[in-house]
């Protein structure tokens, strides 16, 4: 749900690995076994920074010095940025120059294959097989490109509503099961004087999920896989239905005054201060809702998947969970940083760090774990809701060009802010959409089948 920064210049080549950074040191008669390195050095970009982040940020640093530790004369420089600066500008500009970070982070789906489509991206599928990781993996399909992996998910997420079982109680709320029962329970918690649904939308991805699920209700997952080819047009009616419900929860007051002006940090403090009975948010936001960090809520927050919508043409008992999140590798490496990267790929995709993250930093597991005991109650609430799903679909950014995401998020703001009507927003995201097809990979505006992107 980002902007995107245009891979501008046309590929003058195609890219090589570059076999000079380091290379093996030739056996010894004498010592043959023994596989020594001259210094190798990778660079490794996170964005990890967040004071909510800093558990993640220790599995990540064990990882890297667990890799250095068995690997004499190897260093891994670590670089912590904003995810948005990152993913929206810094990487990009970096894939138009050839140059990215050895090991960064990566958004699975539309972004990813643009990085392919401009062989800046390493083949990982060999690797997968030799550490006989594969199978290992819940899905790698939004890393997965013309049967090739481009990346791994360091974990996976899912979207629902989190809320506040105090106030639910207080006001004899049951879970809604449908959007009018949702309606008339926000209704009733909006007149005790509540928020009943927690935004942050001065970034506008935060606006996008609980819409992206409306959306889905109405016209259903396939309808925004078509959207790429044509064969779905945003001014569709059950688009413009998705639209006219999103403005419905606005014009109600349901979301908090001045969200527009409210950081995405705030989001989850909203259900934790007893502000807002309700908010829509991903998986990476539990670890705030348990233990200390949710106060005196600690084990009065549940979660729920979002209702269905009657009439609506999509899974009705789906749920936006997927793993678009994860790392990807330049193509750029050397062969002994190549070696490296399988000792980082080791290290880091097992069982024992999956299972450490899902326990301290309640991060969805990419890979399939044998063990889900200790789990904290929250996270296993919303395992359980995930396995009662009938379906699971990727996040709309993932499917779309970055430029009609950005279209999109613009859209919504303005929606939120009673600058545009449903119709208005639909009208101007589908004129990027048309663009976007036409150029077959834009970001940004621009159309990038001039350097050599096209498809």
């Amino acid at each position: 749900m980002k902007k995107g920064f245009c891979l501008l210049a046309v590929l003058l080549a195609i890219m090589t690995n570059a076999a000079a950074c380091g290379t093996h040191n030739a056996h010894d008669s004498d010592n043959a076994e023994e596989q020594q390195y001259r210094e190798v050095t990778l660079s490794l970009r996170h964005t990890q920074i967040k004071e909510t982040s800093q558990t993640r940020l220790r599995v990540l640093l064990d990882v890297v010095d667990k890799t250095m530790a068995e690997n004499e004369g190897v260093t891994i420089k670590m670089e912590g940025i904003d995810e948005k600066i990152h993913r929206d500008t810094k990487l990009k500009q970096e894939m138009v120059a050839g140059n990215p970070p050895d090991i960064f982070e990566v958004f699975g789906g539309a972004d990813l294959k643009l990085y392919v489509k401009a062989d800046r991206m390493l083949d990982l599928t060999p690797i997968l097989e030799e550490l006989e990781l594969t199978d290992k993996f819940a899905s790698l399909d939004e890393f997965t490109i013309n049967g090739k992996v481009y990346g791994i998910p360091y974990g996976g997420y899912s979207e629902g509503i989190y809320y506040n079982k105090k106030i639910f109680d207080e006001l004899n709320l049951g879970i809604p099961m449908t959007w009018d029962e949702l309606m008339t329970a926000a209704e009733t918690i909006k007149q005790a004087g509540y928020v009943p649904f927690g935004l942050a939308a001065k970034d506008a991805w935060i606006a996008g999920m609980m819409w992206n699920t409306i959306m889905e209700r109405y016209v259903g997952i396939d309808a925004f896989n078509k959207l790429v080819s044509g064969e779905t047009k945003w001014t569709d009616p059950g688009f413009i239905q998705g639209f006219e419900a999103y403005k419905e929860i606005v014009d109600r007051g349901f979301f908090p005054r001045g969200s527009l002006a409210i950081p995405d940090s705030a989001l989850g403090s909203q259900l934790i201060r007893g502000q807002a009975a309700m908010v829509f948010t991903g998986t990476w936001d539990v670890n705030q809702f348990t233990g200390a960090n949710a106060g005196a809520l600690n084990g009065q927050i549940g979660f729920f998947s979002f209702p269905s919508i009657e009439g609506g043409q999509g899974d009705q008992r789906s749920i936006n969970a997927s793993y678009s999140n994860g790392f990807g590798f330049s193509s750029n490496l050397s062969e002994d940083q190549v070696e490296i990267v399988k000792e980082f790929i080791a290290n880091f995709f097992n069982e024992a760090v999956q299972k450490r993250a899902l326990m301290e930093d309640k991060l969805l597991p990419s890979m399939k774990l044998t063990d889900l005991t200790g789990i904290d109650p929250l996270m296993n609430e919303v395992l359980t809701v995930m396995s009662q799903a009938s379906s699971s679909w990727p996040a709309f950014d993932a499917i779309v060009q970055p430029t009609v995401t950005a279209e999109i998020g613009i859209g919504l703001q303005e929606l939120i802010g009673g600058l545009s009507t449903p119709e208005q927003v639909a009208q101007k995201i589908q004129a990027a959409q048309e663009k976007a097809n036409a150029a077959h990979v834009s970001v940004s505006g621009l159309d990038a089948s001039s350097a050599g992107l096209g498809e």
